[in-house]
């Protein structure tokens, strides 16, 4: 999202440094593919921030930040963690969120309220299919972003490569900011080419920074790669260009000016390098995010006014305004829910009552805690810019409470739908209790794990993002429940569509004595374009009052309720575009109802005449292995119906990218490591829906027709 200030108003605005305490405060998240080091590098930040006296590595006794139990037997981030560190006189509120596809929405809500965030590469991968998630969704919510390009420790580490990336697959402008001092086992410091100096980690850690001159076989490289970095700042600052021109040389406060002002309006990214684990590099980073990164007096944030047609207002990042917080992450705990909210506007008070913006309900924040990780500490208030956990407040993710005076709302979060599906049952009916308090608790925790029942089973049915993210739910319902469960096999969830535009004239009518039912419908059904954005359009076209106005929502409702089951083969309907053209009404018998069941009615009958189709979820994966096993991974995504997009060779590593339908991608996890000797790793995500092949939705109907035939035996 680039910025429409001119030089001149950024300058104005970035460029004036406030004496508020708010300036010195930092709200910034770290997000990246997964396996990039990001917790390895949050445990670094807060290390060297003293907020903890010892390095825990990510394997072996488990990150701070990895607190659960599950995160630390598997090496991964599942939740987002919440600290807040101090470095030079600024505060710092970090979130570490999970690198994997299918705890997206872990991030999604992490960036909704954070003012900045840390885009960490892997040195030797590069930009991976999660790193363009991560950017889609900070572009999403306009954060401004630094880059650190991390692991340059590593065999076959290239930063030039992990830089063009950010350029060419994500459409960033990149300003290298450091030259590493040797990369791989060879890594022994970082050149910053604003001081043009040396930096050193000495110590058992990396604590003490030593500030030395440049390396003479690396003078100049330096020189070259400064002469780069002021040439693409002066593109965006004219009195650089100036002095660049005159061969003037700039001030090191100059320069910081300029990126600060570049980050803040998303003009461009500065990169910075290091490697978290050998401990180079990340006071450094720690400085440029100071530097670099908004304080939230430096964002443009609104809330929408529910009194005045939901007009955009802004917001005001102080102490002395009413109050507005949003509620980002629920946790359920033993003692009641823990409700995760960033403070937007006002003071938060213990004790005092807010308003839900939702229900209109007040409710007592009886108990506030700053986070560490699962670690807390009671505050008895919390100022404008602040992240804190209240306890024991009734709410869902994403509301919005507010102060007395004001009747305004945050908007929501983007949240994906989920693709995959299994029933799940207690093995034993004493258990039942417990896993429902269990599945409440995480669909209330977590937007995108959603659950249903089979109607015609009676089954539970669980969804979510993908095989890992529904595994995890199942083994904390084992471990926190004490609940033994008999799952299901996962189940795709498919789509129904139709393919060519049908007419329709469809009249209700129906008289038992009394005052009956009627109602009369005349329109068109049609296939959305490929690539809609929403899966379902309703468009009026009725005049001259034929059908009278208020009954019109009546007959949209009707055409949405028809959507949740389709007559294929019974999976939820999408891209179709309703319009309603004409009809006619009855002065005693129409009615809201009889409008509702004509459209449904209507629909079905419609429907079935659109030559429907099944659409299949179709993910996109990125293989990563050694070269020796790039032909059978190949032939194997081949086999599973997988379209190949890309084959990238990086040093000893190929990374495959290819679409491949999800139902075809059950248990890859196993069949890719058994194929490359337990070598390669891969990542996957929703990509689009798509159409199944003929012979295929034969198969699923077939299928779907025996399961119900033999429930109904």
């Amino acid at each position: 999202m680039m910025s429409t200030l001119t030089q001149e108003q950024k300058k104005q605005r970035y460029d004036t440094m406030s004496d508020s305490p708010l300036a010195q405060m930092r709200n910034i998240g770290i997000s990246a593919h997964i396996d990039s080091g990001k917790t390895t590098l949050t445990e670094r930040i807060l290390f060297y921030a003293g907020r903890i006296h010892k390095i825990q590595e990510v394997k072996g006794e488990g990150a701070k930040m990895d607190h659960m139990e599950l995160e630390k037997e598997r090496g991964i981030t599942i939740t987002s963690a919440a600290t807040q560190v101090s470095w030079k006189d600024h505060t710092i509120n970090i979130i570490d969120t999970p690198g994997h596809v299918d705890f997206t929405v872990e991030v999604e809500r992490s960036l909704r309220v954070l003012d900045g965030a840390i885009l960490v590469l892997c040195g030797v991968a590069g930009v991976q299919s999660q790193s363009i998630t991560v950017d889609r969704q900070m572009k999403r919510y306009g954060v401004p972003r630094i880059c650190f390009i991390n692991k340059l420790d590593r065999a076959g580490a290239d930063p030039v490569n992990a830089i063009k990336g950010l350029e060419e697959k994500l459409g960033l402008t990149a300003i290298q900011m450091q030259l590493p001092i040797g990369v791989g086992d060879k890594l022994e410091g970082i050149v910053d080419l604003v001081r043009m100096k040396a930096a050193y980690f000495d110590g058992d850690n990396g604590e003490k920074v030593r500030w030395e001159d440049i390396p003479a076989d690396m003078v100049e490289e330096a020189k070259g790669a400064r002469t780069g970095m002021l040439d693409a700042l002066s593109l965006f600052d004219d009195d650089l260009l100036e002095m660049m021109l005159e061969e003037k040389e700039p001030d090191e406060e100059l320069i910081h000016r300029i990126v600060r002002r570049g980050v803040l309006s998303n003009d461009f990214t500065p990169v910075l390098m290091g490697s978290a684990y050998k401990n180079k590099g990340v006071q450094l980073l720690l400085d440029a995010m100071t530097r670099y990164l908004p304080s939230p007096l430096d964002r443009d944030l609104y809330a929408l006014d529910m009194d005045n047609e939901e007009a955009k207002t802004p917001i005001k990042p102080q102490d002395d305004q009413p109050l507005v917080t949003l509620a980002f992450k629920l946790v359920d705990e033993t003692f009641g829910q823990l409700t995760y909210m960033r403070i937007y506007q006002g003071k938060m008070v213990r004790g005092e009552r807010y308003k839900n913006a939702r229900d209109g309900k007040m409710y007592r924040f009886g108990r506030i805690l700053r986070m560490h990780a699962n670690d807390r500490e009671e505050i008895d208030t919390a100022g404008a810019g602040d992240i804190v956990a209240v306890v024991g407040i009734d709410c869902v993710s994403g509301d919005t409470f507010l102060g007395a005076g004001i009747n305004w709302t945050m908007e929501s979060m983007h949240v994906m739908d989920p693709v995959i599906s299994l029933s799940i049952a207690p093995k034993s009916t004493k258990d039942r209790d417990k896993m429902a308090k269990a599945l409440n608790r995480f669909s209330k925790e977590d937007p995108t794990f959603r659950l249903s029942s089979d109607e015609e089973t009676g089954d539970t049915i669980i969804s979510g993002m993908g095989e890992l993210h529904l595994d995890v739910y199942c083994e904390r319902i084992r471990r926190e429940y004490k609940c033994e469960l008999e799952v299901g096999q996962p189940r795709v969830s498919y789509r129904e569509s139709p393919t060519v535009p049908v007419e329709y004239n469809y009249k209700h009518k129906k008289q038992t004595g009394g005052s009956g039912q009627y109602a009369h419908v005349v329109g068109k059904l049609e296939p959305l374009p490929e690539g809609f954005d929403k899966p379902y359009e309703f468009e009026n076209k009725v005049f001259g009052g034929r059908i009278p106005t208020e009954y019109i929502p009546s007959v949209d409702k009707g055409f949405q309720d028809s959507l949740k089951k389709g007559p294929v083969a019974g999976y939820e309907i999408i891209g179709v575009k309703m319009t309603l053209e004409d009809g006619s009404s009855h002065a005693v018998d129409s009615s809201d109802m009889a409008f509702q069941i004509c459209a449904r009615d209507a629909f079905k009958e419609t429907f079935l005449k659109s030559k429907p189709v099944l659409l299949e979820p179709i993910m996109s994966v990125e293989v990563e292995t050694p070269n020796e096993f790039q032909g059978s991974i190949i032939g194997d995504l081949s086999s599973r119906r997988g379209m190949i997009q890309q084959t990238e060779t990086s040093g000893p590593l190929t990374i495959v990218k290819a679409q491949v339908p999800l139902s075809a991608m059950f248990g890859y996890a196993t069949d890719v490591r058994s194929m490359s000797q337990g070598k390669a790793g891969f990542t996957m995500e929703f990509d689009s829906y798509k159409r199944v092949p003929r012979n295929i939705q034969e198969e699923i109907v077939a299928r779907v027709k025996e399961e119900q035939a033999a429930k109904n035996a």
